[in-house]
């Protein structure tokens, strides 16, 4: 049988796809309250050409059926808002917790619609925002290097020599050093490797810095792994902005304002420790799927399919 008539045949005639009851509204939003738990996570996902659908699922599901509970086309929270509010208030207000990433947008929803929730922001999308302050000194010395052995390339040519760059004890030449620390720099030091020990050593004597940033880096992260309260969070969070505006670097006076805007919402993680991976496994597993149909050719369809699995 042909492929292709064989699928059209399954889709309306075998899989119960035009009998389904939010087929009409399916490519804007589908709900299924009976889902709803006491701890939720809210995410967004790309479907297909970068079109965003926002997910919400019950945590205690694991992942698994009667895990979605709502997945609404698009990110605005006043659009997801008036979905999930088809679930009756005296429901939602028994939800206990939500987690988030960092987005405003996510806050606002959980904030909206689950008004006796604590929302919690998700403690990765924190800790790499941090991260991400000390990647950018690193990339900005990297353009510097860059752009450092251009010019002496060109003086190279003008002297009719051959360039040959200037390399450290462990082989890299500078422009390599930088470009190569990238990993280890996300990293406890106990995590290194010998040869990551041996350039981290390099590249903290000649870019003192970058090691500040690091420093700086690890210690927002042991906030996470040693703070047992929210008030021992709380008290090292300001400590860490004390040392951020000592040191006077930009991308972490921007991560730490950042932080500090979140701050209710970040320093909740310490009650139960909550994170938002769950959602994330949830994406996950929507790109898989995706991915074993090359993608997603009829939306509806798909979804159907989704619901089907998660719902």
């Amino acid at each position: 049988m042909n492929g292709s008539n064989l699928s059209k045949h399954y889709k309306n005639h075998l899989s119960g796809f035009n009998q389904w009851e939010q087929l009409e509204h399916a490519e804007d939003w589908v709900l299924y309250p009976d889902n709803l738990g006491l701890y939720l996570c809210l995410d967004e996902v790309a479907l297909s050409d970068g079109e965003l659908y926002t997910v919400l699922t019950n945590a205690k599901a694991k992942c698994q059926k009667g895990s979605l509970i709502a997945m609404i086309k698009g990110v605005k929270s006043s659009v997801v808002c008036q979905v999930i509010n088809k679930i009756p208030l005296s429901e939602r207000q028994k939800v206990k917790e939500i987690s988030v990433d960092m987005a405003n947008n996510m806050e606002k929803i959980a904030a909206t619609c689950f008004t006796e929730a604590k929302v919690v922001t998700d403690r990765f999308h924190v800790a790499k925002l941090v991260s991400e302050a000390t990647q950018e000194i690193r990339i900005k010395h990297r353009w510097e290097a860059i752009d450092e052995e251009n010019k002496a390339i060109k003086e190279a040519k003008k002297r009719k020599e051959k360039y040959v760059a200037r390399t450290f004890e462990n082989g890299d030449s500078k422009k390599q050093l930088l470009a190569r620390s990238r990993y280890l720099l996300f990293k406890p030091q106990n995590k290194w490797v010998e040869s990551q020990k041996i350039r981290a050593a390099i590249l903290f004597k000649h870019f003192p810095d970058i090691k500040k940033a690091y420093e700086l880096s690890m210690m927002f992260r042991n906030i996470y792994e040693t703070s047992k309260s929210i008030a021992h969070a709380n008290e090292q969070i300001s400590k860490w902005n004390e040392k951020v505006h000592k040191y006077d670097f930009a991308p972490f006076i921007t991560a730490s304002e950042s932080i500090n805007s979140h701050r209710e919402n970040i320093l909740n993680f310490f009650n139960n420790r909550t994170t938002n991976a769950l959602a994330e496994s949830f994406n996950s597993k929507i790109k898989a799927f995706r991915s074993v149909f090359r993608g997603v050719r009829d939306t509806t369809f798909f979804l159907y399919r989704l619901c089907l699995i998660f719902a």
